[in-house]
């Protein structure tokens, strides 16, 4: 992608989660010449110790700012909130080199992936939006990727060839958006009426009878182990998730229509985000059960 005689220098924007599993997953791979990030926590007293060490240890070369980090890259992955998609890419777009590649990742509505876009591509950039279609930790960088745009086509093949799951779906922006963003009203509805519906039957000391109800009309699902596992990333992700649903929510605005479901869901998820940030699960451990983390909720509630 036009990097042929200076190599891929890829920059990621955020150094969370995703961020780390992909620049770690990407050092490396074929004509990758380096590695750069650039996140806030970079420069948060609090936590640029352990993250600029992170990073050291993988091979990172950490950014001051997001005009340093344009400057060291030609192709850009931005990995950050929902909520801060634009912003990044307002931050981003004056200090692009000519030419640069920028991959948005984030769980954004299309008219916020069509408004980066217009700055990325004014700037002299090419946009590329991709819609990211499971949690990304199980899979790495070999995540399920659906791109759109001018050079998605074109993007697709590099990132194939780097043995990941990249496909083109569309020149037109924002298809790839509204098809993860459809998908997340469904997904992350589920979680958020598991977390209401299981922790009321506990309340109620009825869960023996309700999940077998749910077994005998969805066998394929085992409803106490997904039930765990939902819980498990509304507790951790939530103020993600939120973020995300909100985005979810402009999609549904974006189409005309009043977004009724994806606006509770997203108050649902913010609110055992706080929870989480309260504290109410801090007795909860890894691979916990359901009911764990239900009888947590209750007894906050009973405080």
């Amino acid at each position: 992608m036009n990097t042929q005689h200076t190599g891929h220098q890829i920059g990621l924007i955020g150094y969370g989660e995703v961020g780390k599993i992909f620049s770690a997953g990407l050092a490396g791979k074929p004509g990758v010449t380096s590695v750069v990030a650039w996140d806030v926590k970079l420069s948060d007293a609090g936590m640029q110790a352990a993250e600029l060490d992170h990073a050291a240890r993988a091979g990172v070369a950490a950014q001051s700012s997001a005009r340093a980090l344009c400057q060291a890259s030609n192709l850009i992955i931005s990995a950050v909130t929902a909520s801060n998609t634009l912003a990044v890419a307002q931050e981003a777009a004056p200090f692009l080199q000519p030419g640069t590649v920028y991959l948005d990742l984030n769980s954004a509505s299309p008219g916020t992936k069509q408004q980066c876009a217009a700055l990325i591509d004014a700037a002299g950039g090419r946009y590329v939006e991709a819609g990211v279609m499971t949690s990304v930790p199980p899979y790495g960088i070999k995540v399920p990727m659906l791109l759109g745009g001018a050079a998605a086509e074109e993007l697709a093949a590099l990132l194939t060839g780097w043995d990941m799951d990249a496909t083109a779906v569309s020149r037109q922006l924002g298809v790839a958006s509204a098809i993860k963003m459809c998908r997340s009203i469904m997904i992350k509805g589920l979680e958020a009426l598991v977390v209401e519906s299981y922790t009321t039957a506990r309340a109620y000391g009825v869960e023996d009878q309700v999940l077998p109800t749910l077994q005998e009309t969805f066998p394929s699902i085992d409803w106490s182990e997904q039930g765990a596992y939902f819980f498990s990333r509304v507790v951790q992700h939530g103020q993600r998730r939120a973020e995300e649903m909100r985005e979810s929510a402009n999609t549904v605005r974006e189409a005309g229509f009043e977004p009724l479901m994806a606006g509770a869901i997203a108050a649902k998820q913010q609110w055992v985000a706080d929870q989480a940030r309260a504290g109410v699960f801090a007795d909860v451990g890894k691979g916990a059960r359901w009911q764990d983390y239900a009888d947590s909720l209750l007894a906050a509630r009973k405080k």
